[in-house]
């Protein structure tokens, strides 16, 4: 059994303060929906557009009314646990196993739910910062809808599972020095490339493995909004970055290094397996065996590799760490076909969700004509 729970609302401390620099910017320079100069901004303003006519109510949109078993909160097969099939695993009763799989539930969707906070003040720090008008439009929805994320991921921690882990360390450094930097490009590049496209890797492979229809509806309707966040990061740093120097860009480009190989590296659980009693030193060691593991690195980087060299950040040292991470080919795959489907599928799952609760209705009010007349 672990050797210390964290508590239902235990997130280590309570707040966490973040030192902040770089100017608060204000424009005039006003563009509305429908306008058009020949600027290319009009393809932010639709983004906003869309950001407005895609706002959802987390309260009537998600059926919290479906069960959840906290002790397999996601219903992810027991293969992908760290430590399946290590004499650890053979040495568990069923109880045991049943906690591991509530633990690794709670972490994942910790994790989520600190991500979807750090993006909602990364937003708002693009709204500050961002020098134009029409950046600062979108990134008011992306607050908005970075707020709906963390709090649809802590009902359900709250609620469904019964337990939160803190902030995985690695993420909160990655979180600091996106938020320190002073330059306004860099909440963009931080969060909207590289931790939401770990986000959106992440949140697919558990929506196409969950057997759980409640997880997979948050996951569907939270990656429908991901999907605007990362076209919008591509649309403003691809514009942006034509314009800077190779110094310039080489600074960039070793920050998304760095990020790179501390998420591949750091973000694995191992401070669920700690729990467990398990040495530091050989929860790490099964992390690096694990195949689910392996297999989940690599997909990592299916949104943040072409999204990186979409936006020009393609130099040679970069290359080479995609090469070394073993992810380099990955920069051909297409974003927008990843993105279509992402939207595609939150649509297919309201359609059948409206469908079911139309023959519900359907059902309901034949039986009552039914008494009626036999009445």
């Amino acid at each position: 059994m672990p050797t210390r729970k964290p508590l239902p609302q235990e997130f280590g401390e309570r707040s966490w303060e973040v030192p902040a620099s770089g100017a608060a910017r204000f424009s005039w320079e006003a563009m509305y929906p429908g306008q058009e100069d020949g600027s290319g901004r009009e393809r932010l303003l639709a983004l906003y557009q869309k950001g407005k006519d895609k706002q959802w109510d987390s309260v009537r949109r998600i059926d919290w009314d479906l069960e959840v078993d906290p002790y397999d909160p996601l219903g992810v097969p027991d293969e992908n646990m760290t430590i399946y099939g290590s004499p650890y695993w053979d040495r568990m009763s069923e109880a045991n196993r049943a906690e591991l799989r509530r633990h690794f539930g709670s972490w994942q969707f910790s994790q989520f739910l600190h991500g979807e906070q750090g993006a909602m003040v990364c937003a708002a720090r693009i709204v500050e910062s961002a020098p134009d008008l029409d950046a600062k439009f979108y990134s008011a929805t992306q607050t908005m809808d970075e707020a709906r994320h963390a709090e649809v991921y802590g009902r359900f921690l709250h609620d469904k599972v019964g337990m939160v882990y803190p902030i995985n360390d690695n993420l909160q450094a990655l979180l600091g020095d996106t938020l320190k930097d002073s330059r306004w490009d860099m909440p963009y590049l931080g969060m909207q490339v590289l931790i939401e496209g770990l986000a959106l890797a992440a949140f697919g492979m558990l929506r196409d493995t969950t057997d759980k229809p409640l997880p997979r509806q948050i996951l569907a309707y939270v990656m429908q909004d991901e999907a605007r966040h990362v076209a919008f990061g591509r649309m403003a740093l691809r514009d942006y970055y034509r314009q800077l120097t190779d110094a310039e860009l080489r600074e960039r480009e070793e920050f998304v290094i760095e990020g790179c190989y501390l998420m591949r590296d750091r973000l694995r659980g191992e401070e669920v397996l700690t729990n467990f009693g398990i040495p530091e030193q050989e929860a790490a060691e099964l992390s690096e065996q694990s195949e689910y593991l392996q297999l989940f690195r690599k997909l990592l980087f299916s949104r943040i590799v072409p999204c990186v060299k979409d936006i020009g950040l393609w130099g040679e040292r970069l290359q080479r760490a995609y090469a070394d991470m073993g992810v380099f080919e990955l920069g051909d795959s297409s974003l927008d076909l990843l993105m279509a489907q992402d939207e595609e599928i939150a649509e297919r799952l309201d359609a059948r969700r409206f469908e079911a609760e139309e023959a519900a209705r359907t059902a309901e009010v034949a039986e009552a004509i039914a008494r009626g007349a036999e009445g």
